[in-house]
């Protein structure tokens, strides 16, 4: 009987040790925290988004970083497979909006005690014991000897779940190498005062995009009044764009549109500007006929009185702002190079972007154990063998919707059998 030791009992641990115990290994879970999966107990708000019931493309279109490393891990335990596998552990799933699944208790501890009751079903032992040095033989603290050793430590983000980085010092230890760490699925900062004047204020059914700022003008209307050298930036693909639901923050920005964009972003080497498309719904040509008929209507009054109509009160006198018009313009007074700005600004309301919040803030880690030194198909580490890695001390990253955690179980999932059948 091959003797497997796994550190770490979150999502890919737990499924690591259970799969390995399945396929007659011994298994010892080594955790420092009083009880397993703490992050696990907060993800989704708590409610726990424990998969998505996407197809492997959908899935791997998802995926941000290294999504071909995942190509045989998702086409041997997919979404479908992580549904039925709960479903069978008795846990009751619903599916909600973008496809993310959720216990129906709408509790993450319904999917920790499900993780836990089925590790020890299969003999698993979970101790708690600090790990602080792995070697090469599979020694674990100098003191006890595995036939294998899957590490799945996590990240650092939510650092006082125990996700500290220890996975990354055993990889470095071990001679694999670690790529740059970064938060992910994290709000972004802003030093725009007028982020922390709108703090609470939801945008919904927007389009939200970010650039690099080598390409940024500072002049909405020399971009809006035919500046050729501005015409060619603003075609500049920008590094995200996507519809939907984002929040100002006395910060900055945050919801599901910022979350997802700041897995695109690298504030080490790049600087970034935002772009908020406040009426994704109409081009500009048709937006301004609509801005004409709400003047026609208005006809006698000032341009705040009235902006309201358009977008929400305290955003308006802002996107008036950047439009360069008074707010006091009176409607019967307007030109139509000031009626093509205000246009333009409603379409491309700028943000300037500082950097992440502080990686504790961050739901994922970005970056982590190079995935050109494990195997794809077992998670094995290329350079020590008995070494596996699952889960977030990868350098794979997702995006919000289940996605990361399918990564965690698909990862834990094939190096647990791995581990015990090689």
């Amino acid at each position: 009987m091959k003797k497997i030791a796994v550190v770490g009992a979150g999502a890919a641990g737990l499924m690591a040790a259970a799969e390995a115990a399945k396929n007659g290994a011994d298994v010892t879970v080594f955790e420092k925290n009083e009880r397993p999966a703490r992050k696990l107990m907060i993800t989704g708000k708590g409610r726990c988004n424990v998969t998505n019931i996407a197809d492997n493309q959908t899935f791997l279109n998802n995926v941000v970083t290294n999504s071909k490393f995942m190509y045989s891990a998702i086409s041997e335990f997919s979404c479908k497979d992580t549904f039925e596998y709960f479903e069978n552990l008795g846990v009751e799933l619903k599916v909600e909006r973008g496809g993310r699944v959720f216990p129906n208790t709408d509790k993450a501890v319904t999917i920790v005690d499900a993780l836990v009751k089925n590790a020890k079903q299969h003999n698993v032992k979970i101790i708690k014991k600090q790990v602080t040095d792995i070697s090469k033989d599979l020694v674990i603290n100098k003191t006890e000897k595995f036939d294998g050793i899957i590490i799945c430590t996590g990240g650092e983000s939510y650092s006082l779940t125990g996700s500290t980085g220890d996975g990354y010092k055993f990889a470095r230890q071990l001679g694999h190498t670690v790529t740059d760490i970064s938060p992910a699925l994290v709000p972004l900062e802003s030093d725009d005062s007028f982020c922390s004047e709108l703090s609470g204020l939801s945008l919904k059914n927007v389009v939200f995009s970010v650039y690099e700022k080598s390409t940024v003008t500072n002049n909405v209307n020399a971009e809006n009044n035919g500046n050729k050298k501005s015409d060619k930036k603003q075609k500049t693909k920008p590094v995200f764009s996507e519809l939907g639901e984002m929040l100002f923050c006395h910060f900055g920005i945050s919801g599901p549109l910022v979350l997802s964009a700041s897995c695109n972003l690298n504030f080490n080497k790049k600087e970034y500007y935002g772009k908020i498309d406040l009426k994704p719904g109409l081009n500009e040509e048709q937006l301004e006929k609509r801005i004409l008929r709400d003047f026609e209507n208005n006809i006698n009054k000032e341009i705040h009185n009235i902006i309201g109509l358009l977008v929400p009160y305290k955003l308006g006198l802002f996107v008036l702002k950047q439009a360069d018009i008074n707010k006091n313009q009176k409607i019967n007074e307007f030109t139509k190079e000031m009626r093509k700005s205000l246009t333009f600004a409603l379409k491309h309301f700028k943000i300037n972007l500082k950097g992440f919040r502080p990686i504790e803030e961050a739901i994922i880690t970005k970056g982590g154990v190079n995935v050109k030194e494990i195997n794809p198909k077992t998670f094995e580490s290329k350079l020590v063998k008995g070494i596996y890695f699952a889960g977030e001390v990868l350098d794979v990253n997702a995006y919000t919707g289940g996605y990361n955690l399918q990564i965690a179980f698909s990862s834990g999932y094939i190096a647990g059998r791995s581990s015990a059948k090689e």
